[in-house]
């Protein structure tokens, strides 16, 4: 089944002009009726938490109520509802099959809004091999755009990995790799990502997503998408960093909306041919390496903040 991975994450919140200004910030694009949407298309919703058209919360209280999956044709829609209607209730209306996961979190599926990206990947020059970035062409400037491109993965909380995972193995996704005792990388069929989807495993009570992410186009643009957002006023939780499994740049920032949110790029590729890796969750295993953001600081100045004297 050609599931791409997650085309929009829809959230019932208590302050929507917050969350909505957040994700301006952050560089999503308002489209109207709550959606703000990457390069690509692919989107956060966003609603007030009583809204009678989301799917009824977690009884967590998360303020994520739905998952929509983008697939690749309509042959792989009719394959998902029938594959679904085997042990649950599902419905199909204007094109989206809708239905609950084995932990009952609601998801979508449909035919996907994503749109082709030609952009330019991030170039860099190294000793000893082709000249990637051209004489004359600056690296990095202050008004260099970083908007993200498109929505890389959600993590979830779950009570049960062992259950998560089975239900999403159905559905044709593939474990690429695994924390011991913490929870599985998620890679559907419809794409090379290391993972769309983590889950991780914790008590009932905190069910609900624990971050959601969009890919930007490098490792600078993570750095400047997320100094930038320092500069605005939101508090980063983690970061910046790479990760080891999936390679991934990271910075995650706290937000309205209950979660982490992350920027990250260059994450790993993997097909078929892949073996995944188990290794207990721990900070060494969770990143190679780990920055501290600090302001600004130029040699003859004062220390910069918190440096030793």
């Amino acid at each position: 089944m050609k599931i791409i991975g997650p085309d929009a994450l829809v959230f019932g919140v208590d302050d929507v002009a917050a969350c909505s200004q957040y994700l301006v910030d952050y560089g999503l694009v308002a489209a109207g009726g709550g959606r703000f949407e990457a390069l690509d298309g692919t989107a956060i919703v966003v609603k007030a938490r009583n809204d009678a058209s989301l799917p009824p919360a977690l009884a967590s209280g998360s303020s994520l109520r739905e998952t929509v999956y983008g697939v690749a044709d309509a042959a792989t829609l009719d394959d998902i509802e029938n594959e679904l209607r085997r042990d649950r209730e599902v419905t199909r209306q204007d094109g989206v099959v809708r239905c609950l996961d084995d932990m009952g979190f609601a998801l979508a599926f449909q035919v996907t809004v994503r749109k082709p990206l030609k952009m330019p990947v991030e170039a860099v020059n190294a000793p000893g091999a082709p000249v990637s970035r051209a004489p004359n062409v600056i690296g990095v400037t202050e008004d260099m755009p970083a908007r993200p491109r498109t929505l890389s993965h959600v993590v979830y909380f779950v009570p049960d990995i062992g259950k998560a995972e089975a239900f999403y193995l159905r559905l044709g996704f593939v474990r690429t790799d695994f924390f011991t005792d913490c929870g599985p990388f998620l890679r559907p069929a419809g794409t090379l990502d290391h993972h769309t989807l983590f889950m991780i495993q914790t008590p009932p009570f905190m069910k609900g997503v624990e971050h959601f992410t969009f890919h930007v186009g490098g490792p600078t643009e993570v750095m400047l998408a997320g100094t930038r957002f320092v500069k605005k006023g939101y508090e980063s939780f983690w970061g910046p960093g790479r990760h080891k499994f999936g390679s991934n740049w990271f910075w995650y920032f706290n937000s309205p909306f209950g979660c982490h949110v992350e920027y990250d790029a260059d994450m790993d590729l993997h097909d078929a041919s892949w073996t995944p890796r188990e290794t207990p969750m721990g900070a060494d295993a969770s990143q190679a390496f780990l920055f501290q953001y600090r302001d600004k600081w130029a040699p003859g100045g004062p220390p910069p903040k918190g440096a030793a004297a």
